[in-house]
């Protein structure tokens, strides 16, 4: 039996009923079938009666119009007494044509970002293209972050304020990886170690991949400690602003310095966080679970 196959009996997913993906794409694809999925989400109260979301689209032929909506009931739109709402799929394509994943492929000229080089201590840089940000040293291009980030997330921003917003994504995408949840599609996903150095230039990253949707995020090892409760505990109580502070400025997070591989089988790596004369030594698995951890005395060379 193929792995596919035992996936689908293992699934708690009955798709009798489901249409293939080259069905759902071309029931979209039509200029009048999007038009409804907007003005469903522009509506202030949904569900939203049959004679108003017509007068909303701006479709006088009350036939053609119900022949579309037609198309769309079932896997993009319910109906309901009340009128019709959206089903999670239809959601979904809204979704990416605001966030301009379909339509959009902007790209932003290198522009200042906070902090300072791991490597050399030089100035870093971020710059936007291919529905990327990349954050590196403008002196020795050592790349601090490298992720996607949606065309959509960068009207209205300023770019302190897109960088903000990129901050808080990474961590949160991430972070639900790591849980074992893909944060495209929900499937499950897995982590592993591995000494490959792209994109960070680093002994050790980490890759979330998802068997479903093959998802994939590599980043750090440091990166899934800012949402460790012992590591919180102890910046915060050394008055360290972890929530408030861009996650390529920890050191820790995104250099090799502060990180040492005790064994490969299995996994065990430490990583050592420094604050004021103490640092902390988290000891963590090849699921990158904390196993051990203890504070202990900077020695300083006098």
């Amino acid at each position: 039996m193929s792995d596919s196959a035992s996936v689908r009996e293992d699934s708690v997913l009955d798709c009798d009923d489901c249409i293939s993906p080259a069905e759902a794409f071309g029931i979209v694809a039509d200029e009048t079938r999007l038009t409804i999925l907007e003005a469903l989400w522009e509506s202030p109260d949904r569900p939203v009666p049959f004679s108003e979301l017509r007068r909303r689209v701006g479709v006088d032929d009350s036939a053609r119009f119900n022949y579309h909506l037609g198309k769309l009931r079932g896997q993009f739109v319910r109906k309901t007494d009340e009128g019709y709402d959206f089903r999670h799929a239809g959601e979904k394509v809204v979704r990416a044509v605001l966030a301009g994943t379909f339509n959009e492929d902007p790209v932003l000229p290198a522009f200042p970002a906070p902090g300072s080089c791991v490597a050399c201590g030089g100035s870093l840089e971020a710059d936007y293209g291919d529905e990327k940000l990349t954050i590196s040293c403008a002196d020795c291009a050592r790349v601090h972050a490298h992720e996607e980030f949606p065309p959509g997330g960068l009207e209205g921003r300023s770019s302190e304020a897109l960088l903000s917003a990129f901050d808080q994504r990474v961590r949160h995408l991430h972070c639900l990886a790591a849980d074992g949840v893909c944060p495209e599609c929900g499937g499950t996903t897995s982590t592993a170690l591995s000494r490959d150095a792209d994109p960070f230039d680093l002994e050790v990253v980490v890759t979330h991949r998802c068997a479903q949707c093959a998802y994939e995020a590599v980043s750090p090892v440091g990166l899934v400690l800012l949402d460790e409760s012992t590591v919180l505990g102890f910046l915060s109580s050394r008055g360290r602003d972890v929530c408030g502070t861009p996650f390529w400025r920890f050191p820790w997070v995104v250099g090799d310095e502060a990180l040492t591989v005790v064994s490969e089988e299995p996994w065990r790596i430490r990583v050592r966080i420094d604050a004021d004369d103490e640092h902390l030594v988290v000891e963590l698995d090849g699921d990158l679970s904390v196993v051990d951890s203890a504070v202990e005395p900077i020695e300083r060379i006098s």
